[in-house]
């Protein structure tokens, strides 16, 4: 059996260019430090033996340059939409594989776990995120980039029409916050 891989989308922590939304109601500096502290977070929270863990850096050449996140495989995201980026992640990778980004610090390894078990029966599946999106995504390879066609990004509606993309059934994990703005890190904060 191909033991799963996780990977972690990740922007270079640039001032100015990590956390924008956030970043218009905290301060560009804050929001660049609090993107550093989620994203460590994030690393240690779902680092596990029972899965590979790869960072898929953007923009590339900061691959192995930022510090904190070596020690960690790396790999360059493709440049292009979203919809790009995650259909050639899937493509290049062979058997089971979950995306999880930087936005959802309350993320646990047992949640990551939970969403590989899954995928053995499922089709795909999907951690939705408190504002319509999505913290984890996993499919079995192969997976046409099809699956990414049509998709309203950053939006209410991006889960909804992924889902509706998806050939066979889909399995779900629990609700967590997508850190986007100051509004979403003051209602992680309060849990």
């Amino acid at each position: 059996m191909i033991r799963p891989t996780l990977v972690i989308f990740a922007r270079a922590p640039i001032i100015g260019k990590a956390k924008t939304r956030l970043a218009a109601d905290i301060g560009i500096v804050h929001a660049k430090r609090l993107y550093c502290a989620m994203t460590s977070r994030i690393i240690r929270n779902v680092s596990d033996p029972r899965w590979n863990v790869v960072l898929a850096v953007t923009p590339a050449r900061y691959i192995g340059q930022v510090r904190g996140w070596d020690g960690q495989m790396q790999t360059g995201q493709v440049r292009g939409s979203l919809s790009a980026r995650l259909a050639h992640m899937f493509a290049s990778r062979k058997g089971p594989m979950g995306v999880i980004g930087t936005d959802a610090p309350q993320v646990r390894a047992s949640d990551i776990a939970r969403g590989f078990r899954f995928l053995r029966s499922n089709a795909a599946v999907f951690g939705p995120a408190d504002d319509g999106g999505f913290w984890f995504m996993a499919m079995r390879a192969p997976v046409k980039p099809c699956v990414f066609d049509n998709v309203r990004w950053s939006s209410g509606h991006t889960l909804k029409d992924i889902q509706a993309n998806i050939r066979g059934s889909v399995a779900r994990l629990r609700t967590l916050v997508d850190v986007d703005d100051g509004p979403a890190l003051r209602r992680v904060r309060q849990k």
